[in-house]
């Protein structure tokens, strides 16, 4: 699953690629954001890195499938 994390002053996203689900990560963000400007999000990558990004930084969260980027020729 790919995650899109949207940070303040900053003209580009965190881009994750995820093995939680999206009920977990929305709970998470969701957590961080009831929490308030003291809170952390964080975020486990498929290699097992964690991110951990301070919430009032955070402006918005996507989750979603993550894309299968095709290479070549073949008709889609």
């Amino acid at each position: 699953m790919e995650v899109k994390i949207g940070i303040a002053d900053s003209s580009r996203e965190l881009i994750v690629n995820s093995t939680q689900s999206v009920d977990e990560v929305e709970e998470q963000a969701r957590s961080a954001f009831e929490k308030g400007n003291s809170a952390t999000f964080i975020l486990t990558d498929e290699k097992g890195r964690k991110y951990l990004i301070q919430s009032s930084k955070i402006t918005y969260v996507e989750i979603g499938p993550a894309d299968s980027r095709k290479v070549g020729f073949a008709p889609s």
